[in-house]
């Protein structure tokens, strides 16, 4: 289950969550991600979706140059004080990674698609990324049945705005270019 705990982005003493404000979270499971000072709770997902990430990961580690490094969540990724996000699998350059975080965009953002997450992935970690200059945001359907599994990708456009360059489904490979060569196939990630 996803909660926002607040529709407005105040904690309890009646300001803003911070990057700062993470650090008193539980470590109870769940994953804390801040949106533009909105808290978000997600719990643990599933099998079918882990099944994904680990595929992904593996996938995007074994093609990744030396310049690059694949990395799943729990890992934060700081795009202001007010926003800190942990996207299920994201790529970005070895010399912009510190041991704690991620202090700026990904070269490459992926989520994985729960029930609970499907709307905050598509829509507002999404048009998050894309404002922080992401240069590629991918989300992974990881449908039990690999013939509707399904992988969309939207790359930056000269206008900073995400364009949609790969819709695919089951079997379809999508070959992508960012952030480096490397092919998909949706039905591959939940075998």
């Amino acid at each position: 289950m996803v909660v926002a705990m607040s529709t407005t982005p105040i904690d309890q003493s009646g300001r803003p969550f911070t990057r700062a404000d993470l650090e008193d979270m539980p470590d109870d499971g769940r994953r804390y991600e801040l949106i533009d000072g909105v808290l978000i709770v997600s719990a643990a997902p599933g099998r079918v979706h882990q099944r994904a990430v680990l595929r992904l990961a593996r996938l995007l580690d074994d093609a990744c140059p030396p310049e690059f490094e694949a990395l799943v969540a729990p890992f934060a990724i700081g795009l202001a004080d007010d926003t800190e996000m942990q996207p299920d699998v994201l790529v970005a350059r070895r010399d912009q990674l510190t041991d704690k975080d991620l202090p700026g965009p990904p070269a490459l953002a992926v989520e994985v698609l729960s029930p609970s997450t499907r709307m905050i992935d598509l829509n507002h970690k999404r048009e998050r990324f894309e404002r922080a200059g992401t240069p590629s945001f991918w989300v992974v359907d990881p449908i039990a049945r690999p013939a509707e599994a399904r992988l969309i990708a939207w790359e930056l456009g000269p206008d900073k705005k995400y364009q949609q360059v790969a819709d695919v489904t089951g079997e379809k490979e999508f070959a992508a270019t960012l952030p480096y060569p490397v092919s998909v196939i949706p039905a591959d990630l939940v075998r």
